[in-house]
């Protein structure tokens, strides 16, 4: 359980991490958008080197696809109901949806971390460095937008606390709960967290790093992507 602590609390600290920095200073929006553009294609790269190939490794394409359709519509209805709500206050901030992403991201992929402790697997520290790559600019850029947005430092730092804790203990849990849980429910539970990161990708992340970027967001997003695909296959 000590490891799951542990390794819970590294692979969620860079969520906390990336508030932080965008707290200690206020980043230009074409460096924004070079960051966001990078964690975009470390993104991909998670989803197809880790998410999606584990996910199919471990069980087939059957839970693997279900949690994919489970993980999309669960990010395009939570996001909805953001748009709804923001409507009525007239506060839409750019950086929710990736706030958003994060967390249903965020709990599968450390619910599986967990199990996989709980298993015996090691863990290596290729995936911990793939892990801060593609998780560091998505907190930087979503708490930036927030405070562009209006939003105070001291919400902004509680959000991505919450989020940050609520991933580490999320790593607790499948520890605990590896006993009780089979294949099917890992597979299942990397494809949620490939689903709901790939509608944020298309809907919110990569829009918002085109804007702030311009020419270069491509070229950011291809280093982000070979970055993380080289430590995934390292």
């Amino acid at each position: 359980m000590s490891q799951a602590i542990l390794w819970g609390l590294v692979a969620a600290s860079p969520l906390f991490v990336g508030a932080v920095l965008a707290l200690l200073r206020t980043w230009p929006p074409r460096w924004l958008g070079i960051v966001l553009g990078f964690g975009a294609g470390a993104l991909m790269a998670s989803i197809a080197f880790e998410l999606w190939q584990e996910g199919l490794n471990i069980a087939g394409p059957i839970p693997l696809i279900t949690g994919v359709v489970a993980g999309a519509l669960a990010y395009f209805t939570a996001d909805r109901m953001l748009d709804a709500r923001a409507a009525k206050s007239k506060d839409r901030s750019a950086g929710a949806p990736l706030a958003l992403g994060a967390l249903l991201d965020g709990i599968p992929e450390q619910l599986v971390l967990g199990i996989g402790l709980a298993s015996g697997e090691p863990v290596s520290i290729a995936l911990v460095v793939a892990i801060v790559v593609s998780n560091l600019p998505e907190s930087i850029g979503s708490a930036a937008d927030l405070l562009e947005g209006g939003m105070t430092k001291a919400r902004v730092m509680l959000i991505w606390a919450g989020i940050a804790v609520i991933c580490a203990v999320a790593t607790v849990a499948g520890f605990a709960l590896a006993s009780v849980t089979g294949d099917a429910f890992r597979s299942a539970a990397s494809g949620f967290a490939a689903g709901a990161l790939l509608v944020m990708l298309v809907d919110s992340m990569v829009p918002d790093a085109q804007q702030k970027a311009k020419t270069v967001t491509g070229l950011a997003t291809v280093l982000g992507f070979a970055l993380a695909a080289g430590l995934s296959l390292a």
